[in-house]
């Protein structure tokens, strides 16, 4: 369908009407947002005018960020731009300009500035575009992506001063005995002191956070051997359930570690805070904190889990925020779903690094001089360029490569999706293993028959949970809602959250007596919260279960270092009722059992990193519901997030 035949709701308000030109044919289409030519009208009328290609390029840029990208490719736009439409439309049939001219137009115009070279005071360019190459970007994404680059290579260049390179060796024997010594765990955790950036990549189950607790013991025994006091170590992550899982990983792990008893003191004493908080959220500004490059955290060690869900934006205000001498330690998985908003940096960070690690001879020598590993032979397959940016980033990066988690067909499946092998993943998924189950369907139009796994999987949990907490036995009701989760890539529509939840809600009536789920408060209401609440230390994702507590009252269980927390249901401002939810919310949590339903092949949501994070969820069996043609465009379409920062950061690579 051409645009031209497109039907549209005068009442619609994603319709800008009277947009005129090219935005009225691409708003019609759904390409761009009524946010996006309200915008981009107004920056023309700040200028004095501009002609329909030049207006139309600043509606594309104004939705990059929209959408996750950090500029706007003028060159390939017309290939590779989304539709947010339900309504088929032939891109092709759009009025695109020609990129040459476009591009050419576009330099001319008295609001964008062109080229590389800021200014000194970005005050004193005050135009809000820069065009680079053909890449369009909002100025303050070009210079946050310019700032960041220059701050993680500054970073990158050099050792950390101080190390005490015979008790750092001893260190590493003694929290990584035996064959643990030879894994890339004692590597990173090695790099960790030596240098003053490290990255700690790894997908789920490869001991990023258990490195970390080993990472925090190493460090504060560096400062006791040299008679100093403690580091002042911050711990934080993008969100708050995030940070909370952190704290508790490295709680639990201090218990077990043969280190002296002021080191677990300072473990356990750590507390991890979302990197909002750590940098100081104001209630003035969105996007600026009280710590910035005039006034820096007071920390000596920044440690960041989950970092694959740090935006570009918030990144920059970490980096800058960070004092020079300190150390900056990033921990994620590049693999999974990156931030909500614009940039994917952990994932350019990482770089080539991702399928083998690029490490220069002297950090070579440096790691294995502390782990007891001949140098090259665990950590690195290519020395970097002498003198590149790339020599000082790569030589902190260490990607974890042994899965402790899951096992089994679960790991060869997530290990072919990363790898981009769409066979290989096929052929995991028929192979009928007995934690991998594939129903090879689309779930809107199956015949109920076939998601009979789906279903029994599902009533068995939920009957469960309702039994556990009609006893009012919360930790056993909480332990069963962690058994299985089903998940779905959209929130509404036949693929959606919101669809299975009522669905699930049925089978349950049907199958299990007395079960009733009308009112708000139901017991065994299986509880999701949708915000943090900092009174009650509950955050955005943490699951609870409504318990009955004795005649006539209940509770909203939560857990918490194996222990459930109990709060009245009305202290509870913003909870939703979880039997399915969405792959994003399900990211950092992790499943007995996870019942994957995707969605057609053409849904834009559907990524390799969707399908990744979908798969690594469940810890012991997996359920997928698919077609094949879903999988294997899944498993051959990457996240494209538009962002030059890995080239900046390897311009060899």
């Amino acid at each position: 369908m051409s645009s031209a035949d497109l039907v549209t709701d005068p009442f619609d308000a994603r319709r800008v009407h009277g947009a005129g030109g090219s935005l009225d044919a691409f708003n019609a289409a759904g390409v761009l947002a009524a946010a996006d030519v309200h915008v981009a009208q107004r920056l023309a009328r700040l200028a004095g005018g501009a002609d329909d290609a030049v207006l139309l390029a600043i509606a594309f840029a104004v939705r990059a960020p929209r959408l996750g990208h950090v500029y706007v490719d003028l060159g390939t736009i017309a290939a590779t731009a989304a539709v947010e439409s339900d309504v088929p439309v032939d891109l092709e049939q759009l009025p695109w300009p020609a990129p040459g001219p476009w591009a050419t137009a576009v330099a001319a115009s008295p609001l964008v500035a062109v080229g590389e070279e800021p200014a000194a005071d970005a005050a004193a360019d005050p135009r809000p575009l820069r065009l680079v190459d053909g890449r369009l970007y909002l100025d303050r994404y070009w210079r946050e992506e310019l700032q960041i680059a220059a701050d993680l290579a500054a970073f990158g260049v050099g050792a950390a001063p101080g190390v005490d390179a015979e008790a750092l060796a001893d260190g590493v024997a003694r929290l990584f005995p035996g064959e643990a010594r030879t894994g890339r765990q004692a590597l990173a955790a090695a790099s960790a002191v030596l240098r003053r950036f490290t990255v700690i990549a790894g997908g789920p189950g490869t001991g990023k956070t258990t490195t970390v607790a080993r990472v925090i013991a190493l460090l504060v025994e560096q400062s006791a051997g040299s008679g100093g006091s403690p580091p002042l170590i911050a711990l934080a992550a993008p969100t708050g359930k995030a940070a909370a899982r952190l704290e508790e990983a490295v709680h639990a792990q201090a218990a077990g570690l043969p280190v002296a008893p002021d080191v677990r003191d300072a473990l356990l004493g750590s507390g991890a805070v979302t990197l909002h908080r750590l940098l100081g959220w104001r209630p003035d500004s969105a996007s600026r904190f009280r710590h910035h490059r005039g006034n820096r955290l007071p920390h000596d060690v920044v440690i960041v889990d989950e970092t694959s869900m740090v935006s570009l934006s918030l990144m920059g205000r970490l980096v800058e925020a960070v004092r020079p001498d300190a150390r900056l330690i990033l921990v994620g998985d590049p693999g999974q779903l990156t931030s909500v908003e614009a940039g994917a940096v952990l994932g350019d960070v990482v770089g080539p690094a991702a399928g083998g690690p690029v490490m220069s001879a002297a950090a070579q020598a440096a790691l294995a001089a502390a782990t007891g590993q001949p140098a090259g032979t665990a950590i690195a397959t290519t020395a970097a360029a002498p003198g590149s940016a790339a020599s000082g980033v790569g030589d902190g990066i260490v990607v974890l490569d042994r899965t402790h988690r899951y096992a089994g067909a679960i790991a060869t499946l997530a290990e072919a999706i990363a790898a981009a092998d769409a066979d290989a993943a096929i052929a995991c998924l028929q192979a009928g293993t007995a934690d991998v189950e594939w129903i090879a369907v689309d779930v809107a139009t199956a015949d109920p028959a076939t998601l009979e796994p789906v279903r029994a999987a599902a009533v068995a949990a939920g009957e469960a949970v309702l039994q556990a907490a009609r006893a009012g036995d919360a930790l056993a009701a909480l332990e069963a809602l962690g058994s299985f989760r089903v998940l779905c890539a959209h929130r509404r529509g036949p693929h959606g959250a919101a669809w299975w939840m009522s669905s699930i809600e049925r089978w349950l009536a049907a199958a299990v007596p007395g079960f009733d789920p009308r009112g708000a408060w139901y017991v065994g209401r299986p509880l999701l919260m949708t915000e943090n609440d900092y009174s009650l230390k509950l955050f955005n994702g943490d699951t609870g279960v409504v318990v009955a507590a004795g005649p006539d009252r209940i509770v909203a269980a939560f857990e918490r270092r194996g222990e459930p927390l109990a709060f009245s249901p009305t202290r509870l401002r913003a909870v939703d009722t979880v039997y399915a939810m969405t792959v994003h919310k399900a990211q950092g949590s992790q499943f007995g059992t996870a019942a994957v339903l995707l969605p057609d092949a053409d849904s834009q949501i559907l990524t390799r990193e969707l399908l990744y994070t979908a798969v690594t969820r469940a810890a012991e069996r997996l359920v997928v519901v698919g077609t094949e043609a879903t999988i294997r465009h899944a498993v051959g379409r990457p996240a494209a997030r538009a962002s030059a920062l890995r080239g900046r950061l390897w311009p060899e690579g």
